[in-house]
């Protein structure tokens, strides 16, 4: 018998920048995923996320006639929606999880009336869902930052965004308030302390100091969640809103306590996102890091007030592989999501060289229940990896299948040992542009889309074996993972 509730909520997750494409149709804006451009050096795809970003920098993108921008087509989800959740159904699929792209439906960022052509869109495609009972979940912000609020008044290092989001998510909850009922306000919202620009519009010209801009913008994206949550109470009183990290578990590499050491500091960099949305205030142990690195959070008199009467009602995050923290810097690395880490001996690595620790879920879900104390939900894990289709059109992925029943084993054993799990939800469920690199041949879907790293294919949908395989796995609610 299943350890599972009958109740549980198995999907799959998706990005509006990363397969939507419809870029600048009907009305909709540029957003800081427009600007990603796809590299490749030496046959190695490569990521520019991490590095400051400068108007220069985003005027070349706007008017480069050469490169190529993978997020600005996706996959054509804009127009084959239909299809698409045609085929999450027919997987079984109780909740599917995607975003709103703001500049869709404030081109700008800021303007008071909202695009009518975006909310359209989204309504067809909420209805296109319950019509096969399936539930939304909905992220308000995932990486796709107006670049007009950037280049206005530099993104989320302005407290005046606050006020923009407010409206843009306000507008959501009236419009979408019959047809939504799970929500999350930003994804991976610690990726902010990482990379400024990609989901706060930070740029870099004139930043004396740009940790200092970075969590500036974070705190600011505190309040605005706040509001947005105590916002979509009042609007929606039967709806869930959450928040949502990019959980990043880190071993000690020894038993040495310098090791544990910097296993409880990589916990407070990752977590003191998650202590403030869920707890409503900020952590003392901040406090020697915010001075360390000459930080100094301005706030208004009611923040901390907003910031207790806000708090999510559920975590979600997203769980790739574990990492190693070591007091010794020297050593094998990895690859990994955004930030690399130490070889770990005892696990293997997919293509890109990501660690792969279905046990470490485990470990994951016990440590943030234990800290938080409210109903978990993974909405982002998977494989990704370049597959090959067989002449016949087939295309066999054991290894993604034994990847995800790995870790959903491992969930079982979590929700058996007393964890509130809501639900899963794998990344990529149908094929899409990466996030990091922007190349398509880095593939998590259970739904191959015939499109390469150029752009080039016909953007045909095909089965592949773990299509199948989840198919079965929510039919038997996780009891047959075979």
């Amino acid at each position: 018998m299943s350890g599972f509730p009958q109740n549980f909520l198995w999907g799959g997750a998706t990005a509006a920048n990363q397969f939507e494409g419809a870029f600048l149709e009907d009305g909709k804006g540029w957003s800081t995923a427009d600007t990603a451009r796809f590299i490749k050096e030496n046959g190695i795809s490569m990521t520019e996320l991490l590095k400051p970003t400068t108007r220069a920098d985003i005027e070349f993108a706007m008017n480069d006639k050469e490169g190529v921008y993978p997020k600005r087509h996706g996959i054509d989800f804009y127009h084959r929606y239909k299809e698409d959740i045609a085929l999450f159904a027919e997987m079984g699929f109780k909740t599917f999880r995607l975003s709103i792209s703001w500049p869709r439906i404030f081109p700008n960022g800021d303007e008071l009336e909202p695009n009518e052509a975006g909310l359209a869109f989204y309504d067809a495609v909420f209805d296109e869902c319950l019509k096969y009972n399936i539930e939304p979940l909905v992220t308000i912000s995932h990486y796709e930052f107006p670049l007009g609020l950037a280049f206005k008044q530099n993104g989320w290092e302005s407290r005046e965004t606050i006020e923009a989001f407010e409206r843009y998510a306000r507008v959501l909850f009236n419009r979408y308030k019959d047809k939504v009922k799970y929500w999350l306000t930003f994804n991976e919202i610690n990726i902010i302390g990482m990379t400024g620009y990609l989901s706060g519009g930070i740029l870099a010209d004139g930043e004396k100091n740009m940790l200092q801009a970075q969590y500036q913008a974070a705190h600011h994206q505190f309040i605005a969640s706040a509001l947005a949550v105590k916002a979509c109470h009042e609007i929606i009183p039967d709806a869930q809103i959450g928040c949502m990290l990019a959980r990043m578990e880190a071993y000690p590499e020894t038993c040495n306590p310098l090791d544990v050491m910097e296993s409880v500091n990589s916990d407070h960099y990752n977590l003191f996102y998650s202590d403030v949305q869920i707890r409503g205030y900020y952590p003392s142990y901040m406090n020697k890091f915010f001075r360390d690195h000459n930080i100094t959070i301005k706030k208004d008199a009611a923040d901390e007030q907003i910031l207790r009467e806000g708090t999510v009602d559920f975590m979600s995050f997203s769980y790739y592989m574990s990492s190693i923290a070591s007091h010794k810097k020297e050593g094998d690395t990895t690859g990994g999501n955004l930030l690399g880490s130490k070889k770990n001996p005892y696990l293997e690595a997919s293509d890109w060289g990501w660690q792969i620790d279905p046990v470490g879920l485990r470990v994951t879900l016990h440590k943030l229940y234990d800290r938080y104390q409210v109903p978990l939900f993974i909405v982002e894990n998977g494989l990704g990896a370049k597959d090959v289709v067989e002449s016949d059109g087939s295309i066999h992925d054991s290894y993604r299948i034994d990847y995800l029943r790995s870790h959903i084993e491992q969930m079982e054993q979590a929700i058996d040992e007393g964890v509130d799990l809501m639900g899963y939800t794998p990344w990529g469920c149908i094929d899409l542009v990466s996030a990091s690199t922007s190349e398509m041949s880095k593939r998590y879907g259970f739904i191959y889309v015939d499109l390469d790293d150029e752009g080039k294919g016909t953007l045909d949908r095909s089965r592949k074996d773990s299509f199948y395989w989840y198919k079965k796995v929510i039919e038997t609610n996780g009891a047959d993972l075979s």
